[in-house]
């Protein structure tokens, strides 16, 4: 039921404000989108809602010298603060030691789709005009992100007509029930984000953190099934710090939503169980002395079936 309201609700906005222009596609809509997140100087206040909380945030970005800096502050309790320099994104924490890792945008409490390439994800993706609505105070257009399989969660975007930042960003799970959302409070598009930003340009910041070496030896097992585009991206085999466990992983990405697939000998305690907290989903099983782990951004009915499709080969 709550699910055909929220359709209803959706279509009758469409209805009664149109898609701003036939010229623009959702798709090309959407890669404006990323392209404004990543190269526009701006400053944006917005709550993360999730099922531990709300969280309010302030998000400063810009480009300097053909490079982007940009800065997220957790705006209540104890000051957590991520920062960006080019590939550098780096991690201030109460209590906690800085350090620095690799990337080219920061993902803690910012929707990954923000900064996606929707030319490769139309493959594997449907996007749907739904029409005009208000975020923030500003006009934007609202799009549907869904998988095609429909194997995985959906997202429902506020996209600002001007600016072409995201003020609205809603995941859904496939009843339509609402996971996660990414709401702008405010935004200064064209702010004087790069002044702001000036001391970061020239700060002295942690050192990039060293990560152990991976073994990446070939594994006597493999997933007969993905959902459609989720190609692998890494894998290592390390053993747990204190314990005679031995872990092969894998990690897979159709550059919006990613999992792993985690395999060690069984202890023989867990015969199958399945947990959901929010966006994540861990399914485990126990077959042939082994135990099958997939954790990740995916439905519970889509983690077990990649894990019942798990074979393995004899060594």
């Amino acid at each position: 039921m709550k699910q055909f309201l929220y359709a209803a609700f959706l279509l009758a906005g469409s209805l009664l404000s149109p898609f701003a222009s036939a010229d623009t596609t959702p798709e090309a809509l959407l890669q404006e989108m990323s392209s404004a997140s990543q190269k526009l100087d701006y400053e944006i206040a917005f709550i993360s809602i999730t099922r531990q909380g709300i969280d309010a945030y302030r998000y400063t970005h810009a480009i300097s010298n053909k490079s982007q800096l940009a800065q997220l502050v957790l705006m209540d309790g104890p000051r957590r603060e991520v920062v960006q320099r080019g590939n550098d994104i780096s991690y201030f924490e109460y209590g906690l030691q800085p350090f620095t890792l690799d990337g080219d945008h920061i993902v803690d409490s910012l929707p990954t789709l923000a900064f996606s390439d929707f030319k490769n994800l139309s493959k594997y993706y449907d996007f749907i005009a739904v029409g005009r609505a208000r975020a923030a105070d500003r006009l934007s257009e609202v799009i549907r992100v869904v998988s095609r399989d429909g194997t995985r969660f959906s997202y429902i975007i506020w996209v600002d007509q001007e600016s072409k930042l995201p003020l609205r960003v809603d995941l859904l799970d496939r009843d339509g029930e609402t996971l996660e959302q990414f709401r702008v409070i405010s935004v200064d598009a064209g702010s004087n984000a790069v002044d702001d930003l000036a001391e970061l340009a020239k700060a002295k910041l942690p050192p990039v953190l060293s990560l152990p070496p991976v073994d990446e030896t070939q594994f006597q097992w493999q997933p007969q099934w993905l959902p459609d585009g989720m190609k692998e991206v890494s894998r290592s085999k390390r053993n747990l710090p204190n314990m005679p466990v031995t872990i092969e992983s894998r990690l897979y990405s159709d550059g919006l939503f990613s999992f792993s697939i985690n395999v060690n000998p069984s202890n023989g305690v867990v015969s199958e169980q399945i947990v959901r907290q929010g966006r994540r989903t861990v399914q485990t099983e126990v077959r042939n002395g082994n135990e099958i782990t997939v954790v990740g951004e995916l439905p519970p009915s889509t983690a077990k079936r990649i894990a019942d499709s798990i074979q393995f080969t004899p060594q």
